[in-house]
């Protein structure tokens, strides 16, 4: 007699079991990622590179490499064109506006973070949509004001211009960054006896500086690149800024690459220098301004 032993039924794995991990089609391989950054980083490197060519090779000379290299146009741009002048015209416009525009938006991001009063959302929409206007548009009626005050061909007509353009995203930036800082690190100065101002300065504004980094570098070098409001309300020589000292390069029937070139390399050096300082703070100083508290 022969025992028959029932046979175990076998377990099949489901026809859609659920899949972990990333497939195979979700996977994405190394050269996928770096080929368009590097196409991207050679379209953005190449007008640089041609910058440089002309402006360290002699004059006359076709060849793709800067060698010889020679600063005979860096000579002729910075004492013949009096680039000298214009790079300080231009520092000090910078500068300035750095400054009033810091010292405003900080005081207006105060308010508007730690106050409410009446028409305080609209005024935030009303700056946000003056960030819409193009600057071309007024030309015409700020230059009516300046000549009132007499301030035409004048620097200081530049530092008023850009201080009131950049002051809408400086004061949401300072404002956003301000509303994340607990209002009770405020309260307990208070409670050992500092004044309100006084606590702003001991315990907030140190938490500040990449928010102030971000706002004082934007107002910097948006108001170094400014070329309409400079050509526009500056006439004299004396007065133009970088900006407008290069459009001088270009002549009525030739151009003059290599000047020109040597005046942007000359043009670009404070800005290069200003964002390999600050960007460790510009992120941040950005994504804490962002965010809605």
């Amino acid at each position: 007699m022969t025992l028959q032993t029932a046979e175990r039924p076998r377990l099949h794995a489901p026809a859609h079991a659920p899949r972990t991990g990333r497939t195979e089609r979700d996977k994405v391989s190394r050269w996928q990622i770096w080929v368009p950054l590097g196409l991207y980083l050679v379209f953005t490197l190449v007008p640089f590179y041609w910058m440089l060519v002309f402006a360290f090779r002699p004059r006359g000379s076709s060849s793709l490499l800067p060698w010889p290299i020679t600063f005979d146009n860096f000579a002729v741009v910075w004492n013949e064109l009096g680039f000298a002048i214009f790079f300080k015209n231009s520092l000090m416009v910078g500068v300035a506006s750095l400054i009033m525009t810091t010292v405003i938006a900080l005081a207006g991001g105060y308010a508007l973070a730690r106050y409410e009063f009446r028409g305080k959302k609209l005024f935030m929409v009303g700056m946000l949509c003056t960030q819409f206007i193009p600057g071309a548009m007024m030309l015409i009626p700020l230059f009516e004001i300046f000549r009132t005050f007499g301030l035409v061909n004048s620097l200081w007509s530049l530092v008023i211009a850009e201080t009131v353009f950049q002051l809408p995203l400086s004061l949401i930036l300072i404002s956003g960054f301000i509303r994340n800082v607990p209002v009770e690190l405020e309260q307990a100065a208070w409670v050992d006896g500092c004044s309100r101002l006084r606590g702003f300065f001991a315990v907030v504004l140190p938490l500040l500086r990449p928010a102030l980094v971000a706002v004082g570098s934007f107002a910097f070098i948006h108001s170094w690149n400014n070329f309409l409001f400079a050509l526009m309300f500056v006439s004299d020589q004396e007065k133009f800024t970088v900006p407008v000292g290069l459009s001088y390069t270009l002549g009525e029937f030739s151009v003059d690459f290599g000047a020109l070139a040597a005046g942007g390399v000359v043009a670009a050096v404070p800005v290069v220098l200003v964002f390999a300082f600050i960007q460790r703070y510009l992120v941040q100083g950005m994504s804490a301004g962002a965010v809605k508290g």
